[in-house]
């Protein structure tokens, strides 16, 4: 499994190396542009996730039908011409531009959906935690190298890595990454349409929690430069840009260390309600802590429980998706998943913005622990992710006409069949029946 997926990680890594090395300290750069003012920043802090947003069912959807390396060498190169033309940006106008293009190549359904179709799903929580610690791995290399680089060389470098970065990403998707199986379902045309990825509710209150989790990232990211930056006169704690990593490199430590309990409970012990739980609880108190802090050290403790909080989701959010969508929808269900992520951190760089504008940041965390508050009453009523189970069954021992048979019955999933490997797949609901009794009914 390893060997299959550790290209697509790769990639993984220099995207969203690519995407977090400006989060750091593009809110006060975004400030000081020609034309500016604290509502456009906002803008252009969460505009590139307005793009995804708009493309990522269009890119999961192309790649169900015309491939996943396709798909993503095409959202790569649209990725490239907008960090070029963020790096050469000299008004908040243009910044804004760069940024809406570098959202426009939506990929990361593409990669999600790939990850799912060369591991079987017994090995995909772990194939998805991997691809999870990746992107916190990429995102605590970028906490550290975007101050200093940024803070040093000018944030402008910062665009132009990213452009390299992805450069790279292409080399490695076109002599690294392995063909995915052909997989081949029995779904007639008018059950595979777009719209029945929001039939399964379990799947719906995923999609919802990506917005909350992406939308309160944004938030965070874009008032933990401005206060710690700002002078003491402005409610800031007066620091330098390129001081930043003292902030976010222990915040960094204990969020990552923070990924293998919630990994562990969420999927071996089937306890990832209850870790969604005690994240939301995390990132309330980490806000309340943020928004009423008076000393730098007390700040931190609140960015350090911010990172504790968002990290915990990340090696179950795809996961769980990838688990709840029938296999001829997992692009277009991740894509879905991932445009209500994209909307959620749009959405939270504009009410960011705005109330920074306006008000102040104790405003912002009252809103925002109102909102964890929601998230919470949201995620206790979420069912059990860990309900479904998957039963192989080799083709030359089965027969395949029986195996599709068995899709009538209400406690089996969807079956399918993996060309590549020979074998048919039946998913069943597991509080309705077990693997022997799926056996059973073919005997």
């Amino acid at each position: 499994m390893i060997k299959e997926i550790m290209p697509l990680n790769f990639i993984v890594a220099l995207r969203f190396f690519g995407l977090f090395i400006v989060l750091p300290v593009l809110s006060v750069y975004a400030l000081k542009m020609e034309g500016a003012t604290p509502f456009l920043a906002g803008v252009t802090v969460g505009g590139y996730a307005l793009t995804q947003a708009i493309f990522q069912v269009p890119f999961g959807l192309m790649s169900d039908k015309f491939g996943r390396k396709p798909v993503l060498f095409f959202g790569l190169i649209i990725f490239i011409v907008g960090s070029v033309i963020a790096a050469m940006a000299d008004n908040i106008y243009m910044l804004m531009i760069g940024r809406f293009l570098q959202g426009a190549g939506a990929i990361g359904s593409v990669v999600s959906a790939m990850i799912a179709d060369l591991v079987k799903e017994e090995q995909r929580a772990h194939a998805m935690a991997i691809m999870g610690g990746t992107i916190a791995l990429s995102f605590a290399v970028a906490m550290i190298v975007a101050p200093i680089v940024g803070g040093n060389w000018g944030i402008d470098k910062l665009f132009w890595l990213t452009a390299i970065l992805s450069v790279m990403a292409i080399g490695v998707l076109f002599t690294a990454v392995p063909k995915p199986p052909k997989i081949v379902h029995s779904y007639a045309e008018e059950e595979s349409k777009f719209f029945d990825v929001f039939q399964d509710k379990a799947l719906v209150r995923m999609y919802v929690t990506f917005l909350f989790h992406s939308s309160i990232m944004t938030m965070a990211f874009f008032i933990i430069p401005i206060v710690m930056t700002h002078s003491v006169q402005d409610g800031g704690f007066g620091w330098e840009k390129s001081e930043l990593w003292k902030v976010y490199f222990p915040a960094m430590i204990f969020g990552f260390v923070a990924m293998a309990p919630a990994a562990i409970f969420g999927e071996k012990y089937g306890k990832g309600r209850e870790v969604f739980m005690v994240s939301v609880i995390a990132i309330f108190a980490s806000f309340i802590t943020m928004g009423f802090a008076t000393t730098p050290l007390v700040f931190i403790v609140g960015v350090v429980l911010f990172f504790i909080g968002f990290n915990m989701f990340e090696p179950l959010l795809q996961s769980f998706v990838a688990k709840f969508a029938k296999v001829h929808q997992k692009g277009a269900a991740l894509g879905v998943a991932n445009t209500f992520a994209y909307t959620g951190i749009f959405l939270g760089g504009l009410l960011a913005g705005w109330v920074m504008q306006h008000y102040d940041r104790m405003v912002l965390a009252m809103i925002v622990g109102a909102i964890s508050i929601l998230w919470f009453i949201w995620v206790y009523t979420m069912p059990n992710p860990n309900n479904r189970g998957n039963v192989y069954l080799p083709l030359d021992v089965f027969d395949r006409e029986k195996i599709s048979t068995l899709a009538e019955h209400d406690a089996i999933v969807e079956t399918y069949v993996n060309e590549t490997e020979n074998i048919a797949v039946v998913k069943y609901d597991k509080d309705m029946i077990d693997e022997d009794e799926v056996r059973g009914m073919l005997s």
